[in-house]
């Protein structure tokens, strides 16, 4: 069993609530973020950065977000639900 972190889930389908991301550098892991983060400032410049790098085009099919895991989570720890 994964590590659970407060907010963020990893599942295969896309719960209600929820949008799915990639993050990572070279391997890319999805993780299902609320859709209350999308309110958040700290979390609007991470989308920011993310569309500034790979503009529309997300080959993984969800948003990509060129962090490390360990940088991302760090990010989303700070926001609250």
């Amino acid at each position: 069993m994964g590590l659970r972190f407060p907010g963020i889930a990893k599942t295969t389908s896309i719960p209600k609530g929820f949008f799915a991301v990639y993050v990572g550098e070279s391997q890319k892991k999805r993780f299902m973020i609320p859709i209350s983060f999308l309110n958040q400032p700290l979390f609007q410049d991470l989308l920011s950065q993310a569309e500034e790098e790979f503009g529309y085009n997300h080959p993984m099919g969800g948003i990509t977000i060129p962090f490390s895991e360990d940088t991302f989570l760090d990010l989303t720890s700070r926001l609250s639900v």
